[in-house]
C-alpha cells in the first residue's frame, strides 16, 4: 500500500502543480507533511534545502528522496514514475491543441492569474519554515541568517546553491 501512497502523492502534486517547481513544491509538502505526516516541516525544509543544491529539475529529486526514504529503491522508481508522468500525459494529448491556442489571449490571461497564486503558496511556505526555524534555533542565529542571505543574494550576488551549502555548514556547526 506504501508504494500507491507514494504514487498517488507524487502524481497528485505534479498533476495540479501547473508552472514547474515552485508551484509543485508547497503541494508536496501539502502531501508529504500534511496528509500522510512522512515528515515534519523542518525535515521538508531540510530535503529542500539540499534538493536546492543539487543540479536537476526540483520536483524529481524531491520525489527520489521522498520514495526512497519510504520505499527504498522500487520506492524511488514509483516516485520518479508518479513525478514524469502528469506531464508525459498532458505532452502527448494536448500536442495537437498547443498551436491553435498558443496565441489565446485568455491561455495567456489564465497564466498570468496562476503566478499570484503561487506566490501566497510560497508565502505561507515560508512562513511555516520561519516558524520552525525560530523554534529550533531561536531569534539570534535566525537573525543572523536572514541578514547574511539578504546581503550575499542581494548586494554580493552569490549564488543560492553556495548559500545554501554556507548554511547548512553553518547549522552543522553551531546548531547541533
Amino acid at each position: 500500500m506504501i508504494y500507491w501512497h507514494i504514487f498517488w502523492s507524487n502524481f497528485i502534486a505534479n498533476l495540479l502543480g501547473y508552472g514547474g517547481g515552485p508551484s509543485t513544491i508547497p503541494l508536496i509538502q501539502n502531501e508529504v507533511v500534511n496528509h500522510y505526516h512522512w515528515m515534519t516541516v523542518s525535515e521538508f525544509g531540510d530535503m529542500l534545502a539540499i534538493a536546492n543544491a543539487l543540479p536537476g529539475p526540483i520536483a524529481t529529486k524531491m520525489a527520489g528522496f521522498i520514495g526512497y526514504q519510504m520505499g527504498g529503491v522500487f520506492g524511488v522508481i514509483v516516485a520518479l514514475i508518479a513525478t514524469i508522468l502528469p506531464s508525459a500525459i498532458a505532452v502527448i494529448l494536448l500536442f495537437k491543441f498547443l498551436h491553435l491556442f498558443k496565441d489565446s489571449p485568455k491561455i495567456k490571461l489564465m497564466t498570468k492569474s496562476i503566478q499570484p497564486i503561487i506566490a501566497v503558496l510560497l508565502a505561507v511556505m515560508a512562513y511555516q519554515f520561519l516558524l520552525t526555524a525560530f523554534e529550533k534555533s531561536g531569534i539570534l542565529h535566525l537573525t543572523l541568517l536572514v541578514v547574511i542571505s539578504f546581503f550575499a543574494l542581494g548586494k554580493w550576488k552569490v549564488h543560492p546553491s553556495l548559500l545554501i551549502i554556507c548554511t547548512l555548514i553553518y547549522g552543522g556547526v553551531f546548531l547541533s
